[in-house]
């Protein structure tokens, strides 16, 4: 077994163990630690993290961690573990069954493997740079449409006041222009949906690199494209947009 197989596996493992957890806790009425204006820090997003890390780091201890809850292990390492223990948290809070869990590698700055896992589907997906996307163990990829008039797009809201402007401002048009609009609220399941064809493209003003470094190679292992901006306001945030490579989506402004 090769150094990246051994980490796709544990990866896989990680995600499902995680999985369990939170569909064990999923409709209880969870802990919260932080009530924000659009977003909710719940305790169970620590356990997740904190579980996945036990594992990856249990299996390469000179690994780095970078999570939304935090950092772990060798910071000076080239090879970097990027996670969400919960993509979709608030959806989580209210049992809306939409949630995942993301897991990414990064090593000398480039993404080696992605890993999204939606427990309450027991939906996989799982990649390595320069192979196919997986789902369930199946080569997916991104759909063939080429109209934006027959296309599904989903388009993510931010947080701030001009994250939230901007995001207003862009909806309307594509809504004009496409067969529907979603929002979905989880930026990793929305890259993952890209890959499997079911959405034809997603858009979101400013996001983290945990919210989407797996979904990235997801999309561009099945066919389709990923960009992914600096936000000049915010230095840890970015825009993205991910689609299939044959729509013809909008300009930026």
């Amino acid at each position: 077994m090769t150094e990246l197989s051994a980490a796709l596996e544990t990866a896989i493992h990680a995600a499902r163990e995680a999985g369990t957890l939170l569909t064990k806790e999923f409709g209880r009425t969870p802990e919260v630690n932080e009530f924000h204006a659009h977003d909710i820090k719940l305790a169970l997003d620590v356990e997740s993290q904190d579980l996945i890390t036990k594992r990856l780091l249990g299996r390469f201890p000179d690994h780095a961690i970078y999570g939304e809850e935090g950092l772990a292990g060798d910071q000076n390492s080239e090879c970097q573990w990027i996670v969400d223990p919960i993509d979709g948290t608030v959806n989580y809070f209210y049992g809306l069954p939409h949630y995942c869990i993301s897991i990414a590698l990064r090593r000398a700055g480039e993404i080696q493997l992605g890993v999204i896992y939606d427990p309450s589907r027991d939906e996989m997906w799982e990649t390595v740079k320069g192979g196919p996307t997986l789902q369930n163990g199946k080569v997916i990829r991104v759909s063939e449409r080429t109209e934006l008039a027959d296309s599904v797009v989903s388009i993510g809201f931010a947080k701030s006041k001009a994250t939230i402007n901007a995001g207003l401002q862009l909806l309307p048009k594509y809504v004009e222009r496409v067969r529907k609009c979603r929002m979905m609220g989880s930026a990793a399941l929305d890259l993952a949906y890209v890959a499997t064809g079911r959405l034809d493209a997603y858009i979101e003003q400013s996001v983290s690199l945990w919210d989407v470094a797996a979904g990235m190679l997801l999309v561009e292992n099945a066919g389709g494209r990923f960009e992914m901006a600096a936000r000049t306001d915010n230095p840890d945030k970015i825009s993205v947009r991910a689609w299939n490579g044959k729509i013809q989506l909008l300009p930026h402004e």
